[in-house]
């Protein structure tokens, strides 16, 4: 036989009871953002919203590929030309050349790459002439 709630007595479910005990152990209190108005209410509506919002609060970047190797080669670039020695020098370029091939062979995602692989024999002649080798 099933016992049946009497009239005029609250009924509080499992889930009301922990949210109550939550509340007097203060819980929720000082929680980020409570008691305050979400802060794109006035933006214009975007399913992505919740992907961007997370890509700001933890600092996270997305480029197309080919962007991200421009990144690279520019980098790249400069740690070569402060590398300590022509041997790391020929270390990094070789490594982002190899990556500029094979993006050329098979085209990355996004806009164009407008990169050609360094000349790494030019690039350490001109390292050699600044660090007086």
């Amino acid at each position: 036989m099933t016992e049946r709630k009497p009239p005029g007595v609250p009924f509080e479910t499992w889930v009301d009871k922990q949210i109550r005990e939550a509340t007097e152990r203060g819980d929720f209190a000082n929680l980020p953002g409570a008691g305050k108005p979400l802060p794109s209410l006035d933006q214009p509506y975007d399913e992505l919203w919740w992907v961007k919002d997370k890509m700001v609060r933890e600092n996270l970047s997305y480029l197309p590929p080919s962007l991200v190797l421009r990144k690279e080669a520019e980098d790249a670039l400069e740690a070569a030309a402060s590398a300590p020695s022509e041997a790391a020098l020929r270390r990094i370029l070789t490594a982002v050349n190899e990556r500029i091939h094979a993006a050329l062979r098979t085209p990355l995602e996004g806009p164009p790459l407008n990169l050609t692989p360094f000349d790494i024999d030019q690039l350490a002649r001109e390292w050699r002439t600044r660090h007086g080798s």
